[in-house]
């Protein structure tokens, strides 16, 4: 069936480098791994590779917290944070199997309170449409509502906030990667199923298929144990960031990217995609499988994917990413929170993959295993080692850099924006305050309390400096005291989730 639909869309891939009958070793795969490990300084990494579905590779390197001298294993729990929005469409998928839910029912028959801007949409967005990244809305939108953690934003509130986001362009004419949409999918199926999403999740999901040390929903860190926490890399060390509590709450954001898994885990996942069991060909048929991995959004296609992969087609599934690398196919996702990143590349056609996880800041270290690890399937016979890869990436992020360095600033004299002091409010939002403490400018957000900083002069322009986090923000006043107050990325290339460009701010009346 997998060749049926990628055939249909006019992609050719080579069955013969898709069966190719060499079998990578874990004398190929432990140099890699090394390689990596040294050249980006990770506080914890865990990997493990299956062949004809069968696994055949786990490492684990590094600690669950720098310096504590606790050793990532098998079983410790990693954030996969976007890797979850495929457990959610599995979900949505059992629902739809059991005659719970259609994927070609409109949103409003089970969220009657749904509204896009546009009526249209309102009226003709599907349960599937909300997994496929082609809904209109800017890249990113609405993510301030989700992070920075924590903050006080509920998923009502993100529901009620999509009617306020306008689109970027029309509805199913293009991909722009959103996360609220996918909350909106888990609201559906607490809806359809009748219970909350982390229940739903867990009993339709993670214990069918045994993921037995994956969590979701609020849990107790000390009593589950063995927790990796996030890392950022400062002064040549690693240091936790965002470290967690001993409650872990159940965070909004948790059918977008809230779900935590071990390497054991996610092998287990993984295997129930490229071997399924009799008993999980019953829990979720081939023909509902065959739904999750028909290709609805195009993607485009990079330069990078173009030369390094040799790829002629990229799309988005319903929670996944499809696409050929050497002529083989492959079914993908990743995962990035701060301090947390992981990966899950799938070659279906030879029931063969790999699972990456880490507690570090490392895009680029995640790169480079994706790319090192694929070749090992699609082209054995590469020459490109680890750190060729990883050399093309520090050339690409010096020009980077170069063109995005911050501008120089200094904190605003109150006096010369006393006119803009006040409470401004954004009707997806919420509020701010505009205020002076002390010799400065501050700009405290209401439900979001991580987004504090000081106002900063650059030249005739006026910035946010944010207390916590690096992608600081331009603040747009407005000519007149019926305008609105806009916002945007200093840095135009920093994270799509830092959505400023979305706000429009007015004021509401002065500082108390």
């Amino acid at each position: 069936m997998r060749w049926r639909w990628l055939v249909a869309t006019g992609i050719a891939v080579a069955s013969g480098v898709a069966t190719a009958a060499t079998t990578p070793s874990a004398n190929q795969f432990d140099p890699i791994v090394d390689a990596v490990m040294a050249r980006y300084h990770l506080a914890g990494l865990a990997v493990g590779v299956i062949d004809h579905g069968e696994v055949v590779y786990t490492r684990t390197l590094g600690e669950r917290v720098a310096g504590s001298g606790q050793p990532i294993t098998p079983d410790t729990l990693f954030k996969i944070a976007s890797n979850s929005k495929a457990m959610t469409s599995a979900l949505l998928a059992r629902l739809v199997q059991e005659g719970k839910l259609r994927w070609d029912a409109p949103v409003r028959q089970y969220l009657p309170d749904f509204r896009m801007a546009d009526p249209w949409v309102t009226e003709h967005m599907q349960v599937g449409d909300l997994l496929t990244h082609r809904s209109g809305l800017r890249e990113g939108a609405g993510d301030l509502m989700l992070w920075p953690e924590p903050n006080d934003f509920t998923r009502q509130d993100i529901v009620h906030a999509l009617a306020y986001l306008k689109p970027a362009y029309s509805f199913r004419a293009g991909y722009a990667y959103d996360n609220l949409l996918y909350v909106v999918a888990g609201e559906v199926a607490a809806a359809a199923g009748h219970d909350r999403y982390d229940a739903l999740l867990r009993r339709e999901v993670f214990e069918p298929l045994g993921l037995t040390r994956c969590q979701i929903g609020a849990w107790h860190r000390d009593a589950v144990g063995n927790v990796a926490e996030p890392h950022a890399r400062e002064h040549d060390r690693n240091v936790v960031i965002n470290a967690d509590d001993a409650e872990i709450p159940d965070i909004t954001s948790a059918p977008a990217g809230g779900v935590r898994c071990s390497l054991t885990d996610m092998l287990a996942w993984a295997r129930n995609w490229l071997a399924p069991t009799p008993q999980q060909l019953q829990w979720l048929t081939p023909g509902q499988r065959q739904i999750l991995w028909t290709p609805y959004t195009p993607m485009p296609i990079s330069a990078q994917k173009r030369a390094w992969n040799g790829t002629h087609f990229y799309a988005y599934g319903y929670g996944w990413r499809i696409a050929d690398v050497d002529g083989a196919l492959t079914v993908s996702h990743t995962g990035t929170l701060s301090g947390m990143y992981s990966a899950m590349v799938l070659l279906p056609d030879r029931k063969s993959g790999f699972v990456v996880l880490i507690n570090s800041e490392a895009e680029d270290a995640r790169t480079v295993l994706m790319e090192a690890l694929t070749k090992s399937f699609t082209s054995p016979d590469d020459a490109h080692d680890a750190n060729w890869y990883a050399d093309q990436l520090d050339r690409a992020a010096a020009t980077t850099r170069e063109a995005s360095k911050p501008p120089t600033s200094q904190p605003a004299a109150t006096t010369e924006l006393r006119q803009q002091f006040g409470r401004w409010r954004d009707p997806w939002f919420g509020t701010i305050t505009l205020c002076a403490q002390g010799d400065a400018v501050r700009f405290v957000a209401a439900k979001s309390p991580r987004l504090t900083g000081t106002v900063m002069r650059a030249g005739q322009r006026y910035l946010v400096h944010w207390d916590h986090g690096d992608t600081d923000a331009w603040l747009s006043f407005p000519s007149d005291a019926k305008g609105a107050l806009h916002m945007s990325k200093v840095d135009p290339s920093a994270d799509f989730s830092a959505d400023f460009e979305d706000l429009s701010f007015h004021r509401e009346h002065g500082c108390e």
